[in-house]
């Protein structure tokens, strides 16, 4: 493959990229098809051909029989992670929510502003609600919430990067820890409170008592 075509293909890919991180073609959605991509990005279509395959290989699309071409995803590094960590043991994602989460925690604590406050406040409240309900999927997207929102209020960009290229392996622990007959559903009052009275060390702490309780129940692998 010549430079020059070699050049065609990663514009293609580049144009194609930002219309799905940008969020201008959503994740679900049908992107347009191939004469619409040409004319859009006004280049042939073996070109169009090759830069929507490369972009189904790193699984930012994928094709559906008979039906076109879809987003899977909007963020490469998420799909990345998510395929090295495919099958990855409970105890873990623990380990590594742990050690996101308890810094986060603290920085949250450090950084938080009177209006976090109030939206930790209703997320508590809301996930208070969801356990009392029993409904397990409200559980786990209360609790993710929760947990999402003290990652922001961290307001480091790296962290919360990380946190959210996480996602799914994170929102899968969080349900297997929600299904857990007995769980204690106000083990997270502590940390919120913590953050609100600005207490970084407390706020660490609780997140390692809570996470501990789960560890604990995690048999060590050989």
């Amino acid at each position: 493959m010549t430079t020059a075509r070699t050049s065609l293909i990663e514009g293609a890919v580049a144009a194609l990229r930002a219309r799905i991180t940008s969020g201008e073609w959503a994740v679900g959605t049908r992107i347009p098809p191939e004469p619409a991509l040409t004319q859009m990005l006004g280049v042939g279509r073996n070109t169009v051909r090759e830069a929507v395959q490369s972009l189904v290989h790193s699984g930012l699309l994928v094709r559906r029989q008979g039906s076109g071409t879809y987003v899977l995803a909007d963020d490469e590094l998420a799909v990345s992670i998510g395929r090295h960590i495919a099958g990855a043991s409970r105890r873990d994602v623990l380990q590594v929510r742990r050690a996101l989460e308890v810094e986060a925690a603290r920085l949250a604590a450090t950084r938080h502003t009177p209006d976090d406050d109030e939206i930790l406040r209703d997320l508590l409240v809301t996930r208070a609600h969801a356990w009392a309900a029993g409904d397990v999927e409200s559980m786990v997207t209360a609790d993710f919430a929760l947990h999402r929102e003290i990652a922001r209020v961290s307001r480091n960009p790296v962290l919360v990067s990380m946190y959210e290229n996480l996602l799914d392996a994170i929102v899968e622990n969080i349900r297997t820890n929600v299904e857990h007959p007995g769980r204690d559903d106000h083990a997270h009052d502590g940390l919120v409170q913590a953050i609100i009275d600005s207490d970084p060390k407390r706020a660490g702490s609780e997140v390692v008592h809570y996470l501990a309780a789960l560890l604990r129940e995690e048999p060590e692998e050989d």
